[in-house]
């Protein structure tokens, strides 16, 4: 019986796709569970012991995750890039909309009126049109940063909302560009995308790279008046130096859905509660992927939508297979081999991948292998993990 720890609330419909006389769900606490689901709870704090073999983020984001230590100790984090897209992508439009027609202030107007002074046809109501009218995106320019899962259902949307759509995305392949230029046209730099655009939206994941992409210098580079958009990562934003701008009237409104103690005051901040991916269906998509990957990874040894390890994923011969984690270096799949064929034993399926300085073997059989392979394997130097899947 393989025990999988749930931490937050995982949708009903991902946990269903475990078979529960193989598999024990719970959310009380299991010493040393082969596999944890999780959405935001923070773990960097929490001991993992020998059994854990992955970890599924219900999720895109990984940073509440030590990713680092997971590596380290052999254990396969998995997320679900996509799940949520389409939900963060609805939000991020309606927000940026609400924005440039003042919605909220106008909302929040209204709402201060006196029952009288608030009835349909009253010159007082109609005195807010002038007051919060706001501009159309038909025809403006945005300028989207990253154009992943989210950023490439947001250059569709925009496209077909009547706008010029840049994107800039150092990480996607010529062919996917090519495959994406039928809306929208890719700029050579950050700098390029940003200047001149009516409208900047951040669509990256947080990382040292992308930490405080967005600054005073990027800011200083935008045309004045432009909109600012952030629902994907807090930290990819400067949030003071957005405030600053906002201030000076160099951003005339920022949509965002990780307010500061500053900001959240700002008449021309539209912020929400980390409520962009937060939708029935996106938690549905997110806890069916997490679980499908955990059940493969764990019965199968197959990886797919990994952040730490490689992803390989290919069908089982009739025996045993064994999976390896271990350092990308030369000789490794030699050292392995020689000590399969040291037992007299014929591998009927290898592959092997890499991920930057980790790589990841499978080893496929057509019956059972001895207990002193998986030994001998894990005590070649770089190994890091060994499991024998029956």
């Amino acid at each position: 019986m393989y025990n999988i720890q749930i931490l937050n609330n995982v949708a009903a419909e991902g946990l269903s796709v475990f078979d529960k006389t193989k598999y024990n769900i719970t959310a009380e606490p299991v010493k040393d569970p082969d596999g944890i689901m999780v959405r935001s709870k923070p773990i960097h704090d929490m001991e993992f012991g020998p059994n854990l073999k992955v970890i599924a983020r219900c999720g895109a984001g990984v940073n509440n995750i030590p990713l680092e230590r997971c590596t380290k100790l052999g254990i396969c984090v998995v997320n679900a890039p996509g799940g949520n897209a389409n939900a963060v992508k609805e939000l991020t439009v309606a927000a940026i909309i609400m924005t440039m027609r003042n919605g909220f202030q106008a909302m929040n107007w209204v709402r201060n009126l006196s029952d009288e002074d608030s009835a349909y046809g009253k010159n007082v109501v109609e005195s807010g049109k002038e007051v919060f009218r706001g501009p159309e995106i038909m025809g403006k320019s945005i300028a989207i940063i990253g154009v992943g899962n989210v950023g490439n259902r947001m250059a569709k949307a925009c496209h077909d909302l009547g706008m010029k759509v840049i994107g800039y995305d150092p990480y996607l392949s010529h062919v996917r560009q090519q495959e994406l230029r039928a809306y929208l046209e890719f700029a050579n730099s950050y700098e390029d995308a940003i200047k001149g655009a009516d409208v900047v939206t951040v669509h990256t994941p947080l990382d040292e790279s992308t930490k405080h992409m967005v600054d005073a210098k990027s800011i200083a580079l935008m045309k004045d008046g432009v909109y600012l958009a952030n629902f994907a990562r807090g930290g990819i934003v400067d949030g003071d130096a957005v405030c600053n701008a906002l201030e000076s009237g160099k951003i005339a409104g920022y949509a965002t859905d990780f307010p500061t103690p500053r900001m959240k005051k700002m008449d021309k901040v539209f912020c929400t509660p980390h409520l962009a991916s937060g939708t029935p269906e996106a938690e549905i998509n997110c806890a069916v992927m997490g679980a499908r990957q955990t059940r493969d990874y764990i019965e199968n040894g197959n990886i797919v939508n990994s952040v730490n390890l490689p992803d390989v994923s290919f069908a089982r011969a009739d025996g045993d297979r064994i999976t390896i984690i271990h350092e990308n270096k030369v000789g490794m799949l030699g050292l392995m081999t020689e000590k399969v064929a040291a037992l007299g034993l014929n591998i009927e399926n290898l592959v092997n991948k890499a991920k930057e300085g980790i790589a990841y073997t499978i080893l496929d059989f057509n019956g059972e292998t001895p207990a002193a392979l998986a030994e001998t394997l894990q005590a070649i130097d770089g190994v890091i993990r060994v499991r024998v899947i029956k």
